[in-house]
């Protein structure tokens, strides 16, 4: 029987350098720990290594599609299959960032949503039965929900929305905050946040999609971390970075045919209602 893999995506620091910590102590199989830095990505994995911890390391870069290949022709060759994907890695401008809103619009959606997304589907075809995935999203999807449109409030919230809806959906996003028209489109005033909105939607979708297929016992969840003390969050965060990490473990870790939570946004072990 093949050996069990979990890949962490954005691992070499802060909430994904604790979920590999985590997922280490727990998950029965190897821990993958995936960074865009080589060098960066193997000091975490030597770090661990002190803790008694014995994580592996592949280099991953999200704006990469043949990263995203390399990746998972070594997950093929090597394990034959992937069980869990805990796709954390993205990016946030700071609130003191001079770079232009058009410019944060563009870059932080195509990480954080586009590219993600190509990730997934890249490495879904891998997910062997029973397989979790656990999209890294945040409360700030929630709060900037509220600031958009009414009519973008029931798109976004619309069980039926399709995957080519949602991504029509961020681009008009990223087009209309190119002339800073975004506003008047209805949407909110974050680049993080409605990025974040596209993750937390899309994880839904996923569920469907994977249910439509008759996959079996796959289960895809988003999830809030908390406001954790992160260089993201330039060290504001009251959470530790290991208490960052107890959702997206939990959401990783949920025994087999599990029904509930399935295609849900998670927030302290506990499903948050995605509503406006």
């Amino acid at each position: 029987m093949s050996t069990r893999i979990a890949v962490v995506t954005g691992a070499n620091k802060g909430i994904g350098f604790a979920i590999v910590r985590a997922l280490c102590k727990k998950f029965e199989g190897d821990v993958l720990l995936t960074a865009r830095n080589i060098d960066l990505g193997k000091k975490a994995v030597e770090e661990l290594e002190k803790e008694g911890l014995h994580p592996k390391f592949h280099q991953l870069d999200l704006n990469d599609h043949n990263s995203v290949v390399k990746l998972r022709n070594f997950l093929q060759d090597t394990y034959g299959g992937l069980d869990v994907l805990v796709n954390n890695a993205g990016i946030a401008y700071k609130n003191s960032s001079t770079a232009p809103f058009s410019e944060q619009a563009e870059v932080t959606n195509k990480t954080n949503f586009f590219d993600t997304l190509n990730v997934c589907e890249v490495l879904f075809p891998l997910l062997r039965p029973h397989a979790r995935v656990v999209n890294v999203s945040s409360m700030a999807s929630q709060m900037v929900l509220n600031q958009c449109s009414s009519e973008l409030k029931a798109r976004f919230t619309d069980p039926n929305i399709t995957m080519d809806e949602l991504k029509s959906l961020i681009k008009q996003f990223i087009d209309t905050a190119q002339n800073n028209k975004h506003r008047e489109a209805g949407f909110p005033n974050s680049a993080y946040g409605t990025s974040k909105i596209g993750v937390t939607v899309m994880s839904m979708i996923q569920q469907r999609e994977l249910d439509a297929k008759g996959a079996d016992d796959i289960v895809v969840n988003a999830c809030c971390p908390g406001y954790v003390n992160t260089d993201m969050s330039s060290h504001q965060g009251h959470l530790t970075i290991d208490q960052g990490a107890e959702t997206p473990v939990y959401c990783a870790l949920l025994p087999p045919n599990n029904d509930h939570p399935r295609g849900k946004f998670i927030k302290e072990k506990k499903v948050v209602e995605w509503k406006a």
